[in-house]
Parts: C-alpha cells; structure tokens; sequence
C-alpha cells in the first residue's frame, strides 16, 4: 500500500462532513416533524429512516475511501472494484435484513420512515452534487507524465557565446 494522494480523497473526506452536518440536521427536523405528527412513534421512525440514509452515505463513501489506500498498487484496479462492490452487497444485505426487523415493529409509523428514508437520500444526493460542483479538480488528474530521457542532454545554446540563433551553428552543416 503506498499512500499517494488521488483527487478524489478531498472530495469524499468533505461529503463524509457535509453529510454528517446534513444528517444531523434532518434528524432534528425530521425528529420534530415526526413527533408533531405521529408522535413518539413518529419521532423514533423519523430517526431510524434519517439514520438508514446516512448509514448507506458512509458505507459508499467509506468503502471508495478505503480502496483508494491501495492507489497505485498493481493490484489498485481488482482491489477497489471489489471494496467498493463488497460495500454496495453490504447495502443490499443490511436494507432487506432492515426491512424485515423493522416490518411488523409496532414503534414503526410506515409514512413517516418512508418519507425520512426519501428525504434522507435526496439529502445525500444533494450533498454530492454541490461537494462535487464546489470542489476543483483538474479534467486530467492522477496522472504521472513520462520524463524525457533526452532532457538531460539538452544544452541551452543562449548561454554558448550568442550562438542561439538557428544556423548561428559554426560547425559542419548537414544538406
């Protein structure tokens, strides 16, 4: 593992806060407005479907985040398709077991962990969007350009007595 630095580190270290700053916030909203209208019951359904949208937030983020320790690693390429792979197997695994816990639980107001759930992805989503708008990134980035093998061959003729203008050259021409 080496620890090169890629692009997309900084982007996804500032969803992990944004979305944190997010998630908070929709926890405390969507706590009131679920307590306003379903009450107790309303208020742990709304932090339960806020709390299943950040979890899915972390496990991408993390998962890409933790793959990208094995940057430029021979073995980067298979390593980060199977994190990030093994974390989307995860998602799926963790909201059907999720679902069938929380199904018949009678604390559950199916409305209002539905609409948190929604809420808190199109949250996420919305956190991505403006992180990846905001940040500068350059079109073409991880990238190590060859070296040029002939650059230390390469003399500057300016500083050889003037003799840098073309065919200033007091040698032999070739025709």
């Amino acid at each position: 593992m080496t620890t090169n630095p890629i692009s997309s580190t900084p982007i996804l270290r500032t969803v992990l806060v944004w979305g944190g700053v997010v998630t908070g916030a929709l926890a405390v909203l969507g706590g009131l407005i679920g307590f306003l209208v379903a009450g107790t019951n309303g208020l742990w359904s709304a932090l339960v479907g806020v709390l299943v949208a950040a979890a899915f937030l972390l496990i991408t983020v993390a998962s890409i985040l933790i793959a990208n320790r094995w940057y430029g690693d021979p073995l980067y390429v298979p390593l980060f398709f199977g994190i990030v792979l093994g974390g989307w197997i995860l998602k799926f695994i963790v909201f059907i077991v999720l679902l069938l816990v929380l199904r018949g639980q009678p604390w559950i107001e199916p409305m209002v962990f539905f609409l948190a759930v929604v809420v808190g992805v199109l949250a996420s989503l919305m956190v991505d969007v403006v992180v990846l708008l905001r940040m500068r990134v350059p079109h073409v980035s991880d990238v190590t350009l060859p070296s040029d093998p002939d650059a230390g061959d390469r003399r500057d003729d300016t500083q050889e007595g003037g003799r840098g203008r073309p065919g200033a050259d007091s040698g032999p021409s070739q025709v």
